[in-house]
């Protein structure tokens, strides 16, 4: 059997936690089917520092190899033609020692030079799109479309998009629901489209009740200030742009009127000021909020100190295609969910499962009845229930298996070479 050898981009960092969580679990167990990867990703310089030593062994370890880049920010646009420029070389360089069989773009950046790849030598292009990231952009202010600059590169990459689309080999997305939206545009593709839905999956071995240490878990609860009768709710992960800080401090206050011994424990690597200043706007005293950050072997026993746990995000036009890593960690600890719709497949997610419950309002009244529902449902659930859904939707497992039978495909329709893999 000959080897499959691929290029995998992404514009995300390895030492980032994102890569380390969406990307680095993936390619390690595509390693595993005789596949060699070749990983180019960019660098944050303090992160690098930090975790590089972590990350080339990891690499090294399951015979992927690394080349990390350094990411530039500054000044907007031209650090980004930069990258791409180094980026360009670092591939040829790639392309000339190696017979690449696929180029895997994670997102848009990284597809431009996919495209131009296949364009140039004829390698497969796989578009693994991750969401509508140009109209994410639009949905979460940063780019402005009253800025003339902003809105040539908003109209470039939705033309982009389309040749995307069009000229890949397989597109993956993280939601039927963007599937549907792609495949609802009249895009006049002179070949069919071929889309693979994986949503975002979760490592379901390390987001697992059944791995914690009790102890560890009665330390966590004594260093953070929580009592024994204490009712903790929950959140994990940013405080910015999509996550509505505010609507969920809305809920809390709710909450803490019915249950005075509850306690909101906020997980995030974000400035700790958003969390307490949403809740002086309420006038919720400081003791009821715990804010803290954690290493992500540090994450599940947090995730477990709680009875149920909260996210609201954004529910723009870009959001069909986002899938909350955090929804499957939740759930893989066997902790239920309140959430609110319009958000990728979440909503169909959680009321499939029947593992929590979607809001589809943000009022006092919607607030009132949801917190009934929960404190009913906590009452008679199964926490290995609701773990064990999570296994059948979002495991880690599933989701190579999944980028398994993409590559597969590629090689088998575009190569004919049916002895790779």
């Amino acid at each position: 059997m000959h080897k499959l050898k691929i290029i995998y981009i992404s514009y995300d960092g390895m030492t980032d936690p994102l890569g380390q969580s969406q990307v680095l679990p993936y390619l390690i167990g595509l390693s595993k089917f005789n596949i060699e990867i070749h990983l180019i990703s960019f660098e944050k310089k303090d992160r690098f520092i930090k975790k590089r030593v972590d990350i080339e062994l990891l690499t090294k370890n399951n015979n992927i190899f690394w080349y990390p880049l350094r990411y530039h920010q500054k000044p907007p646009v031209l650090s980004t033609i930069y990258d791409l420029w180094n980026l360009k070389n670092k591939a040829a360089e790639i392309i000339s020692k190696n017979k690449i069989s696929i180029v895997h773009c994670r997102s848009y950046i990284s597809s431009l030079i996919g495209l131009s790849l296949k364009r140039k030598n004829g390698i497969p292009f796989l578009f693994d799109m991750r969401g509508f990231w140009a109209d994410e952009r639009i949905d979460g202010k940063i780019w402005n479309l009253s800025n003339p600059l902003f809105k040539i590169i908003y109209s470039f990459f939705k033309r982009k998009e389309k040749e995307f689309i069009c000229e890949s080999d397989y597109i993956v997305s993280l939601t039927d629901n963007a599937k549907n939206e792609i495949l609802s545009w009249n895009l006049n593709c002179k070949k069919d489209i071929n889309i693979q839905v994986i949503p975002c999956c979760a490592d379901l071995e390390h987001f697992n009740s059944n791995k914690l240490n009790s102890k560890n878990l009665k330390e966590w609860q004594l260093n953070l200030g929580i009592e024994e009768n204490d009712f903790v709710i929950s959140y994990i992960g940013s405080l910015g742009t999509w996550y509505m800080m505010d609507e969920m401090m809305d809920l809390f206050k709710v909450v803490i009127e019915k249950i005075p011994n509850c306690k909101f424990l906020i997980i995030t690597a974000d400035n700790q000021a958003i969390a307490y200043q949403a809740a002086g706007k309420l006038n919720i005293s400081k003791k009821s909020i715990i804010v803290t950050k954690a290493e992500r072997n540090e994450v599940p026993y947090l995730i477990k100190l709680s009875k149920f746990s909260i996210f609201f995000i954004k529910p723009a036009y870009s959001k069909k295609a986002s899938s909350p890593t955090k929804l499957a960690e939740i759930l893989g600890m066997g902790v239920p969910v309140i959430c609110n719709d319009r958000v990728g497949d979440v909503e169909s997610i959680v009321e499939k499962g029947n593992v929590g419950f979607v809001l589809k309002e943000f009022n006092q009244e919607a607030y009132q009845a949801v917190l009934e529902k929960m404190m009913l449902f906590l009452s008679t659930s199964d926490p290995n229930a609701i773990a064990n859904y999570a296994n059948t939707y979002a495991s880690l497992e599933d989701g190579i298996s999944k980028y398994h039978h993409v590559y597969k495909h590629i090689v088998n329709t575009t190569n004919g070479d049916t002895t790779l893999l």
